[in-house]
């Protein structure tokens, strides 16, 4: 088998990061979310990967994985010259793909048990495809699946308006060759876009076999800023405590990870939380579910249930910071410029509260 990593689109629902990053590399627990697709696959025993990439963010993308060998990989990178649908991705990927077998795994997604199950199961089985499914409380915002009695997929539908069902397709799917078929077979949506869900579809229409997997265990679609901060603290949870940073004058308290070259001095860091390699904190306090990543500084400030991006500075702040997302290079702090006012530079489909 080989593995097909989506990493194209625009990521509008995480500006402004991703004004200026591909919203695959944001980091959960300071990994980026897009790593942890390529280890699940090399754990599944695939290691021939191609990813999706857009003209915008393809050159950071290659960049930040390089041609997958530290992952036991080897990545081959497709570029999509716009995002025109999930089964456009899977046509571009065509002549890489060939004949073999694939999973397609979206690449800002997360699954609790990874996909080794999975693969083995749709090894073991006779099907030309197999898509995982979960129940959701908003189905209309995912492709929906309607099983009849025995369990076996009957329709599917991409972000019905009236969901006549609450299992919603998760980002990861196996196909046969005859997928291609499929994608050439269907009409653009209403969206313009060649869905993913139609070709499943015509598969079902033209007597294929799809088969439905009910996922087990968290799954979680990091494509908002809400996500984001829910699946840090789900990995968060993951983790044992690893100290091996330097510690002055502070508490440690509880899952706390401190990488090498850490300095926390004065401060009081509370986990779940990992702090980046080359981290500086003093007179801080970290709270549960906070990530800080490399290179980061923090003195007389509070923060907790949030993720910071390395290189970042966080100072002399009044006031705890809580549930944010702050980029990488940020600098926040109090100044004493006269008269005495807030003052921002702030881009575009930017939010900021003020207590």
């Amino acid at each position: 088998m080989k593995g097909l990593i989506l990493s194209g689109g625009k990521g509008t629902r995480m500006r402004p990061l991703t004004y200026t990053s591909a919203k695959q590399l944001i980091p959960v627990a300071n990994k980026p979310v897009l790593v942890y697709g390529i280890e699940a696959i090399v754990a599944a025993g695939i290691s021939e990967i191609a990813i999706i990439v857009s003209p915008e963010t393809g050159g950071e993308i290659r960049q930040a994985i390089g041609d997958g060998s530290r992952y036991g990989a080897k990545v081959t990178y497709i570029e999509q010259d716009a995002p025109r649908g999930l089964a456009h991705a899977v046509l571009t990927a065509e002549p890489f793909l060939g004949k073999s077998p694939f999973v397609m795994y979206l690449g800002d997604n997360l699954l609790q048990h990874g996909i080794t199950p999975l693969v083995e199961e749709y090894r073991s089985i006779d099907c030309n495809s197999e898509i995982l499914l979960t129940k959701v409380p908003n189905p209309s915002q995912f492709g929906v699946a309607e099983l009849n009695g025995a369990g076996k997929v009957m329709k599917l539908t991409e972000k019905p308006a009236e969901p006549k069902s609450d299992l919603a397709l998760v980002g990861v799917y196996m196909f046969d060759e005859r997928i291609f078929e499929a994608a050439k077979a269907i009409k653009p949506s209403r969206r313009g876009e060649l869905e993913i869900t139609d070709a499943i579809q015509w598969l079902l229409d033209n007597g294929y076999t799809v088969h439905p997997h009910i996922v087990k265990g968290w799954w979680k679609d990091t494509g908002k800023i809400e996500d984001m901060l829910e699946a840090n603290r789900t990995v968060l949870d993951t983790f044992d405590r690893d100290v091996r940073g330097t510690i002055t004058g502070s508490q440690i308290e509880g899952k706390v990870i401190i990488e090498e070259g850490a300095e926390i001095t004065d401060s009081v860091v509370r986990g779940p939380t990992i702090i980046g390699r080359g981290a500086k904190m003093n007179h801080a306090y970290v709270g549960p579910y906070t990530s800080i990543g490399n290179g980061c500084a923090l003195e007389f400030c509070e923060i907790e249930n949030s993720i910071v991006l390395e290189n970042s500075t966080i100072a002399h702040v009044t006031g705890r910071i809580e549930a944010s997302l702050i980029g990488k290079n940020v600098k926040i702090g109090r100044t004493h410029r006269k008269p005495a006012a807030y003052r921002f530079m702030v881009g575009d489909n930017s939010e900021v509260g003020i207590t």
